[in-house]
């Protein structure tokens, strides 16, 4: 058998195996992922508030949820956005099972450098996308941070308050965002390369669900919460 084919017909097999083996806890395998996701989440979260009191200036501000009470298409549009994040995310883990599981199956049909990066695929996938999403939370971080404290200036309440009024739908929002990158943290780890790709397909089936309740919420829910917070009125 061609060493391509059977790197594929291996990793259909773990993946199989490996959703099969879930299904006998899947509290506990979900639950580490959960908890690995909302550690992640609480961090980005403390570090928007950080940075939107280091700049809190006087800015105007674009009406839009979760400022204003929107309608569907506002709805489609935050969905739209986080299922790209989504999307990305669970690419890592994607690339993660290729470098991890697959390419070292390959690697005894290579020579030289093409040789050794097969070998040491999972160590460079480990290293690529710890930079990336280190660069990622750290820029997401600076942009809603800066946003966030704009805002404030604008409405004059404290940025603590306005992160406050936006728990409710940010927290499960980045929770569910954050699944897959949990799932390859834990999963790279424990050097069980070969579980990323059934890590993929169920992570991004838990959190479809969660991001559309959460686009709702945003746009139908926490203009209201805002109002109650900082006794401004949210527009239809």
């Amino acid at each position: 058998m061609d060493v391509s084919a059977y790197a594929f017909a291996h990793g259909v097999r773990h993946t199989h195996a490996t959703l099969v083996a879930w299904q006998r806890e899947p509290v506990a395998v979900v639950g580490r992922w959960a908890a690995g996701a909302a550690a992640a989440a609480a961090g980005l979260l403390a570090a928007v508030w950080v940075v939107s009191l280091l700049d809190v200036r006087h800015q105007v501000i674009g009406l839009r949820p979760p400022l204003v009470v929107g309608d569907r298409a506002d709805v489609a549009g935050v969905l739209g956005r986080n299922l790209l994040v989504l999307a990305l995310h669970a690419m890592a883990c994607v690339a993660g099972f290729i470098a991890g599981s697959s390419l070292p199956l390959q690697a005894g049909g290579h020579r030289g450098a093409l040789r050794w990066v097969h070998e040491h695929g999972g160590r460079l996938a480990i290293a690529f996308v710890c930079a990336a999403t280190a660069f990622s939370l750290s820029a997401q971080a600076y942009l809603i941070g800066r946003a966030l404290g704009g805002l404030a200036g604008y409405l004059r309440v404290s940025p603590g308050l306005l992160l406050v009024g936006v728990l409710p739908h940010a927290v499960p929002e980045l929770t569910a965002l954050f699944l897959p990158l949990a799932a390859w943290i834990i999963a790279s780890r424990r050097g069980q390369w070969e579980q990323l790709l059934a890590a993929t397909f169920v992570t991004v089936a838990l959190a479809i669900p969660v991001l559309l309740a959460s686009a709702a919420v945003e746009v139908y829910v926490s203009p209201h919460l805002l109002e109650a917070l900082t006794h401004l009125r949210p527009m239809p």
